[in-house]
């Protein structure tokens, strides 16, 4: 019979590696709190016997205020498990054990599994294990989990958990405070039908001021009788749930104590150093701008020459395919159709997609691994603050950069559904992976036209000032949006920030590409072949002498010369609404009247086809604004639709910035007509 083991810890202890480690997935891990938002699951066998695990989200408690801490006791106390393995970080072993002592309540089938024991012995702090198995009453084990030490002991302790006597401690409070927990426990234990721990239901209702959370009350299938409500009303406790939580940190400490021997008492100087500049309000900004422009521009140098490569590779495949179906006499119709829309649509996507998010996925992890992002989370939270918004939006922000999919899906870590919702609908003002290229195609060609190390600097400069123009467009809109559409103050969140680790930089390598460079590209490559079909279609059906392409970019023409654009560019942007990446071989199919997708071998060769059909530099800096702000793409829009819900936000998200887009491009075009 398979075993259910729940896997629970507060954040940042090392649980997704400890569930890598036990079943042999390789869930992402990473060195920033909630990251682990909804749980895992995972199977693996020992000895012949099957276990289920299940990764609950990180949590300091089970006194339920955010999203995590609801799903984590809401599975501990109405789910069936056989036993929870609580990970515990060596270095932070009282505040862990707050969490172990409140499961304790619950369970007593407990393995206290005391991780990144490697850190503690680099920074000469021992943990007695042995005394720690003892105080608590339930089986220790040390590990190293991203070594895979100490798994095969938490295996056998495991295995033999049932067979093992222990007996748990308990906290124990007041005598006035205990003996009201022992007649409420009385009353609790006839109506508790789902069997779960009388003593805990007591004390979470004496905690929670003589009541229940709804989704605690959704669970008993009777009302609370009256003679419960009655004594608890005549209850005159002070700072009860004060006097509770103190009891259980106390004792925590005590143990803590009696266990861990500090033998350098200034282990962590070396991070407070670090933390005081890299969170200074003078020094902080500044050096996460610098960290910034250093990734992009190691994107930027290092993705030029792999996109040239593939996109000669994908030009020989070409002619294969051509030769192929001249060969099998294909009308000309099917060749067109199939290798001059569909495939070179694809090639394109994949070819200035790949490069820069095989370079971008695994340094943005490795900032991860070092522990860099919860500082600049710190650093953002005070602008995110005074928006009424949330500081763990810079998290989700931050995530944007390689894909708002993925930056959607992060705002999970968000308590607030006003603040979470304040987060989804501005993350596409943070350029995705896939609209870099534009950026960088324009700068590259209007605004710095050198090609040497000044202009690659500069062009990395112009590049972080766009970027934080999104971000400056984030905390306003944010501020907009909490002031009308999603009013209300901003609520308090924990931000623990994590040790500096030194990343594993092969596992880094591999999982990024496979976990997010791949999984992204996959999306993108879906949704481009419908979109390679239709813009075949769209230039290759004539009315007259004009296609269906020439008739719609007239169609939009005016509005877009209004804004400092034209017909074919607002088309473009709209053809690219599955995939970002296509928008330039629109306009250049677009202007060269051709009924396929075309590049262009060379940066000057382009500018001179822009600078033929009327490009200036104020139509390269509007194009580069309403590509930094328009709706977002097809596979960001479903992913908001599936996280909120509603189709109505996801209109929200795709009308906000595009109005902002619009808006800021009419006014630099006014401005140049009056002044320039």
């Amino acid at each position: 019979m398979k075993k259910r083991i729940a896997l629970a810890g507060n954040p940042n202890v090392g649980k997704s590696t400890i569930f890598n480690a036990l079943t042999g997935m390789h869930q992402h891990t990473g060195n920033w709190p909630g990251k682990t938002v909804t749980g895992a699951t995972g199977e693996f066998q020992y000895q012949n016997q099957e276990y289920e695990l299940i990764d609950l989200p990180g949590t300091y408690s089970l006194i339920s205020h955010s999203e995590e801490e609801t799903v984590a006791r809401n599975f501990l106390c109405f789910d069936s498990y056989d036993a929870v393995i609580v990970v515990c970080d060596s270095l932070c072993l009282e505040r862990n054990l707050n969490l172990v002592l409140q499961i304790l309540e619950i369970t007593p089938n407990v393995i206290v599994c005391v991780n990144l024991l490697d850190e503690a012995r680099k920074k000469k702090v021992k943990i007695d294990l042995a005394l720690l198995q003892k105080r608590l009453g339930v089986p220790v084990v040390g590990t190293e989990a991203r070594r895979k030490k100490g798994i095969k002991e938490l295996l056998e302790k495991l295995n033999s958990l049932e067979q093992e006597k222990y007996y748990p401690i308990n906290v124990r409070y007041q005598a006035d405070i205990e003996n009201t927990i022992a007649i409420l426990q009385k009353e609790f234990h006839k109506i508790n039908s789902k069997k779960i721990s009388s003593r805990w239901l007591a004390i979470r209702f004496l905690e929670e001021d003589f009541k229940f959370d709804p989704e605690m009350n959704d669970y008993f299938e009777t009302s609370l009788p009256e003679n419960i409500i009655t004594m608890t009303n005549s209850l005159k406790f002070q700072n009860i749930k004060d006097d509770i939580v103190s009891e259980i940190m106390k004792t925590a400490e005590n143990i803590s104590k009696q266990v861990v021997c500090y033998e350098n008492v200034c282990y962590a100087e070396k991070t407070r150093r670090i933390d005081r500049i890299l969170t200074s309000k003078i020094m902080g900004i500044p050096i996460m701008i610098l960290m910034v422009m250093f990734i992009f521009w190691l994107t930027i140098t290092g993705a030029n020459y792999p996109s040239s490569w593939l996109f000669d590779f994908f030009s020989i495949l070409e002619n294969h395919f051509l030769h192929f179906f001249s060969w099998i006499h294909a009308p000309n119709w099917i060749s067109s159709l199939l290798v001059g829309g569909i495939y070179r649509t694809l090639s394109w996507v994949v070819s200035v997609m790949l490069p820069p998010m095989a370079i971008f996925f695994p340094l943005f992890t490795i900032f991860e691994d070092l522990g860099v992002l919860p500082r600049i989370a710190f650093n953002l939270d005070k602008g995110f603050q005074k928006c009424r918004a949330c500081g763990k939006q810079a998290l989700c922000m931050m995530m944007g950069f390689g894909c708002n999919a993925a930056g959607v899906i992060g705002t999970r870590i968000i308590d607030s559904k006003r603040e979470r919702l304040i987060a989804i609908l501005t993350n596409n003002f943070v350029p995705c992976n896939g609209r870099f290229p534009m950026i960088i195609v324009m700068i590259s060609m209007f605004l710095v036209s050198a090609s040497n190390q000044v202009a690659s600097f500069t062009q990395v400069l112009l590049l972080t000032g766009i970027i934080l123009l999104g971000i400056i467009m984030t905390f306003i809109i944010s501020f907009l949006l909490s002031h009308t559409l999603l009013k209300g103050e901003p609520s308090s969140f924990t931000l623990e920030l994590p040790p500096y680790r030194k990343p594993q930089f092969l596992k880094v390598i591999v999982r990024s590409i496979f976990d997010k460079t791949l999984h992204v590209l996959g999306r993108a490559v879906i949704v481009t072949i419908p979109t390679g079909l239709i813009i075949w279609l769209l230039a290759n059906i004539h009315i007259g002498s004009s296609s269906l392409l020439f008739y719609i970019n007239n169609f939009f023409d005016p509005f877009g010369q209004l804004i400092g654009l034209d017909g074919v560019i607002i088309t473009a942007f709209l053809l690219g609404f599955p995939a970002n990446e296509i928008v330039i071989p629109i306009i250049i199919m677009s202007y060269l009247s051709l009924g396929t997708i075309t590049d262009y071998s060379s940066i000057h060769e382009l500018k001179n086809l822009l600078v033929d059909h009327g490009w200036t530099i104020l139509t390269a800096i509007n194009t580069i604004i309403i590509s930094l702000m328009h709706f977002p793409c097809a596979t960001t829009c479903l992913t908001i639709k599936k996280e909120t819900g509603s189709i109505k936000w996801m209109l929200y998200a795709m009308l906000i910035p595009t109005v902002c887009g619009i808006l800021i491009c009419f006014l630099t075009t006014l401005f140049f007509r009056l002044f320039l």
